[in-house]
């Protein structure tokens, strides 16, 4: 692999580890305030909602690293 190849793949792991932190860290938080407030029930399902699409892209992008580092290089 090659090495800007290597850094690309780094920064979108990052990412990909970023999203996952900060989307558990609203999640929580947007779940906490809606029982606070008693806001409505599809509000918690929005929020689900939102949490599991940020969840299947960041394993989209994940995935398609780890396929792209197990595809021997060609020399």
């Amino acid at each position: 692999m090659t090495d800007p190849q290597l850094q690309a793949d780094t920064r979108q792991m990052r990412i990909a580890g970023a999203v996952i932190a900060l989307t558990m860290l609203l999640w929580l938080g947007f779940q906490w305030l809606g029982g606070q407030f008693g806001l409505p029930a599809k509000y918690a399902f929005l929020a689900d909602l939102v949490a599991i699409a940020a969840m299947i892209w960041s394993l989209a992008v994940t995935w398609r690293i780890w396929r792209r580092r197990k595809t021997p290089t060609q020399r």
